[in-house]
């Protein structure tokens, strides 16, 4: 077998929380009077939540200072866990947990590798909160994608060297980050059209075709 693990973004691959992202961030906005739509929040995609507040940013004539950047960024994340208690089980597919199950039984590790600081309390909303042997997110990473630390550190902690791992991502900067670290990648959505993508498919169920 190629692969011994195989690492998962969260966000847009084993769950979907873009629209509690967007809302919270659109309150965000609206409170500043600054313009906010789908299209300035696909530009969020795999960033860092102070990244993403600087895009939204660029919207405002006015400068804010760090401290005021923080607080926002705060009251952003806030609004972002209270929507977060919406999701439940309910929320994963049938399809990813079926194709989990059988990746597991063909023997792999699995792992998540999320830029989200709450990654792990999503993991326990959708009931599987110890369901990954290695979960590498926003707490223990100082860079963000394309940076590979994130996918170096799931690694690591699995004790598998990278190429022995293949990174599932939604995100062309998460696409970037796993040829920069020297990992394999399988490519969704519009992940599947970079061109520094392993494989490229069209749903989670494919990743059975390539392990």
């Amino acid at each position: 077998m190629k692969y011994q693990a195989v690492i998962f973004d969260l966000d847009g691959v084993i769950c979907h929380t873009d629209k509690y992202h967007y809302l919270a961030w659109k309150q965000m906005a609206d409170d500043l009077d600054i313009y906010f739509d789908e299209e300035i929040n696909n530009r969020l995609r795999g960033v860092s939540r102070m990244e993403s507040l600087e895009i939204i940013l660029e919207g405002s004539s006015r400068t804010f200072s760090d401290a005021e950047k923080e607080k926002l960024a705060a009251e952003k994340n806030e609004r972002y866990v209270n929507l977060l208690g919406e999701m439940s089980a309910a929320d994963l597919s049938s399809e990813v947990w079926e194709t989990l199950e059988q990746l597991r039984g063909k023997g792999l590790k699995l792992a998540i590798g999320s830029s989200s600081r709450n990654a792990k309390l999503i993991l326990e909303r959708l009931g599987l909160k110890d369901y990954f042997e290695a979960v590498s997110d926003g707490t223990n990473i100082a860079k963000s994608k394309p940076n590979p630390e994130v996918f170096l550190k799931a690694a690591e902690f699995l004790h598998i060297e990278p190429d022995k791992c293949l990174v599932v991502e939604d995100a062309r900067a998460g696409i970037e980050a796993a040829k920069n670290g020297g990992f394999d990648s399988a490519g969704m959505g519009e992940a599947s059209a970079s061109k520094d993508v392993t494989y490229a498919i069209s749903s989670f169920g494919d990743l059975l075709k390539i392990v």
